[in-house]
């Protein structure tokens, strides 16, 4: 699961560009899937001054002006028109010459106060907000992403819509540079908000059918299945597909990526066949188009597919033609080649093969410690966290830890990689769970709650497993009452996400019960009662009774009904017999038994 986090790959932040050779649309290209860098307009070229000949006073005299003279002949030199197009182009020349990014941000800062200064009152001023784009801009690419944001905000307040084109393709550009901004700090809910924003201008100016908008359509797709919000990504990368259908030439590069992005919505929804159709139909026009390279990569995706049907021969045949491709173009020790080996060795792992794919851990592993130049740090990290899943597997949690750990280092200063990050100390909570290493678990889940938090996420069916599984951790560290609102949080989501018939939200129904009984109090007593009656008439009149589970929620369900009209002020049974009723049993042993059907999910 968290794997579908690394899809949208991170925005990147760039100085925008001539405002006149830009249109009112978003450009993905194979690098950066992000849209085209904010429009601005071409300042014109600062009018000459006789003033600038003529030597200064001070200066002949060879006196030095004081700070308080300096400033105030400065702040009103700002009022010079001509003096914000001067500045912005130093700005913009200061980025290409590589002279440094702060003595650029200078520029852009006097140029946008200029710009202000120098505005007509009543007249709503694109360069000061392409100015503004152009602040924004730098302070991105110093990392001072918060400082980006209030900027950004007061950009799009300056164009008026109704007044054209211009002001739409300013106030779009702001949309979707903040909506950029804020995908980098991990805000994905926000930088939705964002993205619809301009796409929603985008297409009152251009129509719902132009080409350009199927383009934003996908960009924005992609924020959503990063946000892992499958139904709205599958919404617009049908409308993406339907555009591009009457725009572009059959089999084109446009339909072919808008089928493999249709394909992984497909996927994380579980509609395998549906997935498998759209990759073949993509790997059709990438092979029309002579892309070799993505078809490999497309080759690689239906492996994965028949891997989740249990094809397996079909599965090594796809793995097999993708590898071939990939050491042709390559070369042996590329990522590329790695990821194969990764997908290799968790195929044999099913089939039962554990050499075989110990073996492909291996050959993945070494290229991943002396990666070739251009590996992307994403990249490595990726490949250890799928690997470690395969040595979980193996029953090896100590070293999956030490690989997830590495992955963790990798990623902790790259921007944008939130959610990530989260998926992965979600794994390495799991581990210190299976460990007995309870604190460091509960501190791992606790962390990666707080970035889903941060990111948007709290509504998704991870995040309430991944509160399920910190309760757990609360329990075994006795903290009863913080593993309860844990357990109700975690149950509200995986309602409203999965349904009360998922078996996600059925471990957490029997957990809270467990939990409430632990708390020892008459009404809680009651609460546990009525939430195991619940769960055992819904087994009885939807899921059946076939279920071992069934059995153990039924004697638990009589245990305290019994001990509930026996005394008031009854001892409250220790939570581990209300865990697992065989209590002889280690804690290890109860939790790998009787919630492996509730843990975490990758």
């Amino acid at each position: 699961m968290p794997g579908l986090v690394s899809v949208k790959t991170p925005p990147r932040i760039s100085i925008p560009e001539d405002h006149n050779n830009h249109q009112i649309r978003t450009t993905p290209d194979s690098t950066n899937p992000k849209t085209t860098p904010p429009a601005q307009r071409r300042p014109p070229s600062p009018s000459p001054s006789s003033s600038r000949a003529k030597p200064s006073p001070d200066r002949s005299s060879g006196k030095k002006k004081s700070p308080e003279k300096q400033l105030l002949l400065d702040e009103s030199s700002l009022d010079n028109p001509d003096l914000g197009p001067f500045l912005l182009k130093l700005a913009r020349d200061t980025i290409a010459s590589g002279d440094g990014p702060s003595k650029a941000l200078d520029y852009a800062l006097r140029a946008s106060k200029s710009f202000e200064r120098c505005a007509v009152e009543g007249e709503p001023s694109l360069d000061l907000a392409m100015c503004l784009h152009v602040v924004a801009a730098i302070y991105c690419s110093l990392g001072r992403f918060e400082e980006a944001i209030p900027v950004l905000d007061r950009a799009i307040k300056v164009p008026e819509i109704s007044r054209g084109a211009d002001h739409a393709l300013a106030a779009f550009s702001g949309y979707m540079q903040l909506g950029d901004t804020h995908s980098m700090l991990g805000q994905l809910d926000r930088s939705i908000e964002c993205y619809k924003e301009g796409l929603k201008i985008q297409m009152e100016a251009l129509g719902d059918t132009d080409p350009r908008v199927a383009e934003t359509c996908r960009y924005l797709a992609e924020a959503h299945v990063q946000a892992m919000q499958f139904d709205e990504a599958d919404t617009l990368c049908k409308r993406t597909l339907e555009i591009h259908r009457v725009h572009s030439a059959p089999a084109s590069l446009e339909e072919a990526a808008d089928r493999r992005l249709m394909a992984l919505i497909c996927e994380a929804k579980g509609d395998y066949e549906s997935a498998l159709e759209h990759l073949v139909l993509a790997s059709m026009a990438m092979i029309a188009n002579g892309q070799d390279n993505e078809v490999a990569a497309i080759d690689l995706s239906i492996g994965n597919i028949y891997l989740s049907l249990s094809r397996f021969d079909e599965a090594v045949f796809s793995y097999q033609k993708a590898l071939t491709v990939f050491k042709a173009s390559k070369g042996d020790n590329h990522p590329a080649v790695a990821s194969v080996f990764v997908r290799l060795a968790d195929l044999y792992y099913k089939t039962g093969k554990l050499r075989e794919s110990r073996s492909y851990c291996e050959n993945a592993l070494r290229i991943y410690a002396k990666p070739v130049p251009g590996t992307t740090p994403e990249d490595i990290a990726s490949g250890m966290t799928e690997i470690s899943a395969i040595y979980e597997s193996f029953n090896e949690p100590e070293e999956a830890l030490k690989l997830l750990q590495k992955s963790m280092k990798l990623l902790e200063d790259k921007p944008g990689q939130q959610s990530t990050i989260a998926g992965v100390e979600a794994r390495m909570g799991v581990m210190f769970y299976m460990v007995g290493r309870y604190e460091e678990a509960r501190g791992a889940f606790e962390s990666a709650v707080a970035k889903l938090r941060a990111s948007g996420e709290r509504k998704s069916a991870f995040f309430g497993v991944v509160l399920n599984q910190m309760g757990l951790a609360c329990v075994q560290l006795f903290k009863i009452d913080e593993a309860a609102e844990l357990f109700e949080e975690a149950r509200e989501i995986l309602e409203q996400e999965c349904g009360p018939c998922h078996q996600d939200t059925l471990g957490v129904y029997s957990n809270l019960a467990a939990t409430y009984d632990a708390l020892g109090s008459i009404c809680r007593v009651e609460d546990a009662i009525e939430i195991l009656e619940y769960v055992l008439k819904l087994r009885e009149e939807k899921l059946g009774t076939a279920n071992p589970d069934f059995d153990d929620e039924k004697k638990r369900l009589a245990e305290l009904l019994k001990e509930a009209g026996r005394s008031r002020n009854k001892k409250a049974k220790s939570l581990e017999n209300l865990i697992d009723p065989n209590s002889k049993r280690t804690k290890k042993e109860a939790s790998s038994k009787k919630w492996s059907a509730f843990g975490f999910r990758s």
